[in-house]
């Protein structure tokens, strides 16, 4: 019965994958996605509101891991990157490609089915770039390619920001290196550099073969969903699955509102770091909730949000 299961599931899931080419379906995503609720772009990719990104980008990585160990997502971080803009935030809706070390074979009939099926132009590093839409981050598994690897440089790099208004997760090498920090706010994250390019000629030198366009997608030791909302940030970057999104963004705003007050009143030495450490008296809650009330409009949060806040208290 068990063997039955996974045949099933192996048919229902990969072999649509490997019928219609790098792509995945609007219903396999939609598989994929069950818990998010909210609206979806045409291909199926969860749409996380652009309110929610622009809160998110306030959230540190600790809130973000924290609320989502606690819902037993474990995998879902990666580290070790090198950095465009490290003092910079980078936030957006996951577009992912999934490369492999080139293959003549399967490069050619890759190549052949995009261009007279599903009618893609170019060459396959600019495929995954043209679904690309504002709020977007382009996050990309490039096995690690360093010396010939690089798939994007300074021409790629202005396209994906004009496109998205956002940097991109690389695993992989980047090349053009000073053409993309003139790009400004292409806040980015990946794992080296190198001056050379992809080989692109499947008659000839081939370095990489484009396999999965928004399919599942390892990024070190995290598994990216398309439509994951990326919180890249202090060198580390953060996959939140869509569904979460609000609760990683709703945490971390009362979180802040307490960090505020706990020193605030620290300073002014009304209470001890002992009643501020350790969970709050009734008398100190009241406290807090008076504070927020007396300074709603002057807090960095949405008042709709501290008003919601205040409404489940019953200090």
């Amino acid at each position: 019965m068990l063997k039955f299961y996974f045949i099933h599931l192996f048919i229902l899931i990969f072999l649509p994958f490997c019928a219609q080419g790098q792509q995945i379906s609007k219903e396999q995503l939609i598989f994929l996605t069950p818990e998010w609720k909210g609206e979806r772009f045409a291909d199926g990719r969860p749409k996380v509101p652009d309110e929610l990104l622009k809160r998110m980008k306030l959230v540190t990585l600790e809130e973000a891991w924290a609320v989502l160990k606690n819902e037993n997502f474990k995998h879902q971080y990666a580290d070790g990157w090198q950095c465009i803009n490290p003092d910079s935030v980078l936030v957006g809706r996951a577009v992912t490609a999934i490369f492999m070390p080139g293959r003549p074979d399967v490069h050619r009939v890759i190549d052949k089915k995009g261009h007279e099926v599903d009618g893609r132009v170019k060459s396959q590093n600019a495929w995954t770039i043209d679904l690309l839409v504002k709020g977007d981050v382009y996050v990309v598994d490039q096995f690690g390619a360093h010396e010939d690897g690089p798939t994007i440089g300074d021409n790629l790099g202005n396209s994906i920001y004009a496109k998205t208004g956002n940097g991109i997760v690389y695993d992989g090498a980047l090349r053009d290196m000073k053409g993309l920090k003139e790009l400004g706010s292409f806040t980015s994250f990946f794992r080296s550099y190198h001056p050379s390019h992809h080989l692109n000629d499947p008659d000839g030198a081939l370095n990489t073969t484009l396999v999965g366009i928004n399919q599942p997608t390892r990024i070190g030791g995290a598994m990216v969903i398309a439509g994951d909302v990326v919180l890249g940030r202090d060198g580390g970057v953060i996959f939140i699955p869509p569904h979460l999104a609000e609760k990683v963004v709703k945490t971390s705003e009362i979180v802040r509102l307490r960090d505020m007050f706990g020193h605030l009143r620290l300073r002014e030495q009304k209470y001890t770091p002992g009643q501020i450490d350790s969970r709050w008296s009734e008398d100190i809650e009241k406290d807090f909730s008076k504070w927020l009330n007396d300074h709603i409009d002057k807090l960095p949060v949405p008042k709709e949000q501290i008003k919601e806040f205040l409404k489940g208290r019953t200090w």
